[in-house]
């Protein structure tokens, strides 16, 4: 397969300016988590979604910044600094001229009654593991009554979004405003105050790695079903077979129910194939992730399989041969996923990858690739994560 690879002019807008020992730690907006195209929309038309808000962790909040006063944080596991807690998700419309990508409106995420979701972790029930989140002062902040970790997007040609959130993980519909008006949980997390709330998903999505979620999204062409895959294998039963396990779940859900349809497993690659991964440091299974999807005609999907500067493009084929069995959707049901997947001993059929591309022959590429699109049938918009600038990344479509 032949391709060109060029990269659009684009800034960063700026968002805020932290004094810090070190010098300024500038937040710049950071909308490379999630692209979606409108059937219908107006050309050039795409939109973005932007994750939870700037966050460190707690080693490079020190390193970088000399915020000495988070040493006490640095034994705890999976601790985030959170600088601007105010700075939360939302969606971008943007424009493509040309050479040009173009911000028309940044859209804040909002709760039924007007005011704006954070991004803090999402206290929703004892079954779900939180991030232990503090502000740059060290103190502890959060969790949140509805908190959102927005990762991925589809636009809807009648209106409106559905986005993907690793905290519950959540399946979240918005309208053109950013209003909340409907969240898919799943079934073992309550949320009895709030509205628009529906244990539909499986509770087996409960069982998510910690701030491995939903991340990856993609809507048929006829909008019918909605595809969704977590980032990284469950931590079912445990986190060990998270780290062990090859396979990703990934959901054909019915579009207007939000109903699991069909269940699929996604193959992930061996960690050493990932060479620029591989050059940066030690790369384990644990460290690659399926970051979006992108719906293709003929029932087959394009898979954003990566580590941190290592993307790969797969087709995959979706059939009847590969839909898993539907005690695999059962919490209940042993051995799990994970575990024959962790044992090399997966008696279940996966879906068959095809290569298309791989950022390992492009190094000009930006690291930490995790949405796109398609322009059109020959054109495929990518963007990176700059995880708003908080280490001087730049955003690059």
């Amino acid at each position: 397969m032949s391709y060109t690879v060029s990269r659009l002019d684009w800034a960063d807008p700026s968002l805020d300016v932290i004094p810090t020992p070190r010098g300024q730690l500038a937040l710049r907006a950071g909308f490379g988590s999630g692209l979606a195209m409108r059937a219908g929309g107006p050309p050039g038309q795409v939109w973005a979604v932007c994750d939870r808000g700037p966050n460190l962790k707690v080693k490079i909040a020190i390193e970088r910044y000399g915020l000495d006063q988070l040493a006490p944080l640095a034994d705890i596991s999976g601790a985030k600094v959170m600088p601007d807690p105010k700075i939360g998700p939302a969606i971008a419309e943007l424009q493509i001229d040309g050479d040009k990508v173009r911000l028309i409106r940044t859209i804040r995420l909002i709760d039924e009654e007007g005011n704006p979701v954070d991004g803090l972790p999402d206290a929703s029930s004892e079954h779900v593991v939180l991030e232990p989140v503090f502000d740059i002062h060290g103190e502890p902040i959060g969790p949140s009554r509805l908190g959102l970790d927005s990762e991925g997007i589809v636009a809807l040609r009648s209106g409106g979004f559905w986005i993907g959130d690793e905290f519950a993980p959540a399946l979240v519909r918005v309208d053109d405003e950013g209003r909340i008006v409907q969240r898919l949980v799943p079934r073992r997390v309550e949320h009895a105050d709030i509205a628009d709330v529906e244990p539909a998903l499986p509770a087996i999505a409960a069982c998510r790695q910690i701030n491995r979620g939903f991340e990856a999204i993609a809507l048929s062409g006829d909008e019918r079903s909605l595809f969704l895959a977590f980032q990284s294998p469950l931590a079912h039963p445990d986190e060990e077979a998270h780290r062990r396990a090859r396979h990703v779940r990934l959901w054909r859900l019915d579009a207007e129910m939000g109903e699991v349809i069909d269940q699929y497993l996604y193959p992930l690659d061996r960690p050493k194939s990932f060479l620029r991964d591989r050059i940066l440091g030690p790369f384990g299974r644990e460290d690659i992730k399926v970051s979006e999807l992108a719906w293709m005609p003929g029932n087959r999907l394009l898979v954003l399989e990566r580590g941190s500067a290592t993307t790969k493009l797969y087709r995959v084929e979706l059939d009847l041969k590969t839909v898993l069995p539907v005690e695999h959707l059962d919490i209940r049901t042993k051995p799990t996923i994970e575990e024959m997947s962790a044992a090399d001993e997966m008696a279940l059929p996966v879906l068959h990858k095809h290569l298309l591309f791989n950022s390992d022959d492009v190094p000009e590429m930006a690291v930490d690739l995790e949405g796109m699109t398609f322009l059109s049938p020959t054109d495929l918009l990518m963007v990176n994560d700059n995880d708003f600038s908080v280490e001087g990344a730049v955003t690059s479509f």
